[in-house]
């Protein structure tokens, strides 16, 4: 039991640790995201301000990993090259050894103040103050962590066994770097894994040389992770984890012949073993940025090799505005879902348009390509509404929560507007083909006129969705009684036009009241858009019913 405790208790100090890297880096996030992915952007410029906004980014973030994926995701959507997104990875590289280095500082009593004072504001702040406070808190715990971490450990620094199995792995290069690679790669960070070995480190537990090997271990399971992770993404975005993963190795593999010469040499610097190992993470990440910087384009065209371009599909039903790495700022990420669902609305469109078209006289083909097109509203309304139910909503200001609400009702009444007319309007324009049906001249032009004030207050509609105008929302809910107005019209047209006896009239009859009612269902999804606008400035009226007596 004795040991299983010590056991408990160093993964619980590590497991605190982890949690606290990630507070601070979803505070940084949440607080100054969209500043930092500008910071990112202006580094495309060249490769040395791509790995200078790498560097500060990464000390922002407390994490490469997370630098890593904003890098890939730039890439992929084509606002910076596979070799600017490398530079911007070697500084990341630089950033985390800086890192490491600070948390090594004996600053413990700041822990007790940071979680406090965190705590306190958290509790009462609202907006970007909760997220500096998470930022505190993150840090508090950070501190703490490596605290309980060194008394957890000290059982295990000083037993017999574990000294004999670091003894027998001494010298036994490959060992160390796939046992400290296993443990970053596990704990998805290399500060983390760095901060469980510098305690070794300093009961001696290792030679010098050994537990360099340790640190090249870490760099290389860190860099492991966006690899994985990434595995599903497009091969632009593959190829920026993947050109960091080259480096890293490449990099070890240079280094390690010469670590029996680079112990005593750093020793001669600092003879504390941890400062030793500190000290080399941050030199051979600095000499790794000087050598790779130049070479970015050839990494990046390694890359291209090995994760070539697939073959040109333009699958409409994958997502083209919904960043993964922008969920930590739910501004940045909800402008995302907001990009996507005006895709759905133009998607929509584009049926309604097709609709009038096979109505007017198309084929049964050009009728089959609206379900097809259903499937794209139906992807892409599903891949919006995952999107937003993963942003945190504790973390979101009440306009955040309110706006991101907005755009899951809006994309939900589009996908029912393409259920509309994918399995009503579409077979209602199959059974005019198959029957050889014609309307009348003076029908159609109802229905050309219902179509044309649909698309029109579509067009308002999202209009509305991005703007929140309020005068054009007043004027979109007016146009809702145009809509009734010109189907009841439509309606006693048509009935009149069958009292007379007109053929067409007779024989269409079904189908134009269905149409004209389905459009009407059409307009009611489109204008709800309006009404959460309307209702928050006040612009509403309870109820259209008079009072009662």
């Amino acid at each position: 039991m004795g040991e299983l405790s010590v056991l408990i208790n160093i993964l619980g100090a590590a497991a605190l640790l982890l949690w606290g890297l990630r507070m601070v880096g979803t505070g940084v996030t949440r607080a100054y995201g969209a500043n930092l992915r500008r910071w990112i952007n202006t580094g495309i410029s060249n490769r040395i301000r791509a790995l200078g906004a790498g560097t500060v980014v990464t000390l922002a973030l407390q994490s490469s990993t997370a630098t890593c994926f904003m890098a890939a995701s730039f890439a992929g959507r084509g606002l910076m090259t596979t070799a600017t997104a490398q530079a911007v990875m070697l500084g990341a590289n630089i950033g985390t050894s800086l890192m490491a280095k600070l948390l090594t500082f004996n600053v413990g009593p700041l822990s007790a103040v940071l979680i406090l004072g965190g705590v306190v504001v958290f509790r009462s702040g609202e907006g970007r103050r909760r997220h500096l406070a998470r930022i505190a808190i993150g840090l508090g715990l950070m501190l703490l962590s490596l605290h309980l971490l060194h008394i957890a450990s000290e059982p295990l620094r000083t037993a017999p066994q574990l000294q004999a199995v670091l003894r027998d792995l001494d010298g036994l290069w490959l060992a160390g770097l796939a046992l400290a690679a296993l443990i970053a790669l596990l704990a998805h960070s290399s500060i983390a894994a760095i901060l469980l070995i510098l305690p070794l480190a300093a009961q001696d537990s290792f030679s010098l040389s050994f537990g360099l090997a340790l640190v090249l271990g870490s760099n290389i399971g860190s860099a492991l992770s966006p690899v994985l992770e990434t595995g599903h993404e497009k091969p632009v975005v593959r190829r920026v984890p993947l050109g960091n993963l080259i480096v890293r190795l490449a990099g070890a593999a240079i280094t390690v012949p010469f670590l029996e010469t680079l112990a005593p040499l750093l020793a001669k610097i600092d003879a504390d073993p941890v400062a030793v190992l500190v000290n080399f993470h941050i030199l051979f990440n600095i000499a790794l940025s000087v050598l790779a910087l130049p070479l970015t384009g050839a990494i990046a065209a390694l890359t291209l090799r090995l994760r070539p371009d697939e073959p040109m599909t333009d699958d409409q039903r994958r997502p083209r505005h919904l960043d993964e790495s922008a969920l930590g700022s739910p501004t940045v990420a909800i402008g995302a879902a907001t990009r996507e669902t005006l895709r759905i609305g133009d998607q929509i469109e584009a049926m309604l348009a097709l609709s009038l078209d096979v109505l007017r006289g198309g084929t049964a083909k050009q009728a089959g390509e609206l379900g097809k097109m259903d499937d794209v509203v139906d992807s892409l309304h599903e891949a919006v509404k995952m999107y937003l139910v993963r942003l945190s909503n504790e973390d979101m200001g009440e306009e955040e929560r309110h706006r991101a609400s907005e755009i899951m009702t809006f994309a939900i009444n589009l996908e029912h507007i393409g259920d509309i007319i994918d399995r009503n309007l579409k077979e209602l324009a199959e059974k005019k083909i198959k029957h050889h049906l014609t309307f009348s001249d003076e029908g159609f032009h109802d229905i050309e006129a219902m179509f044309a004030l649909t698309m029109s207050n579509l067009r308002a509609a999202l209009a509305v969705f991005v703007s929140g105008d309020v005068a054009l929302a007043r004027q979109l809910v007016a146009e809702k009684a145009e809509m009734r107005r010109l189907e009841r019209s439509a309606t006693e047209s048509h009935l009149s036009r069958i009292s007379s006896g007109r053929r067409e009239s007779i024989e269409t009859s079904a189908l134009h009241l269905d149409i004209l009612r389905d459009l009407k269902r059409i307009n009611a999804h489109i204008t709800s858009v309006a009404y959460p606008i309307l209702e928050q400035r006040g612009e509403l009226e309870r109820t259209r019913l008079r009072p009662a007596g």
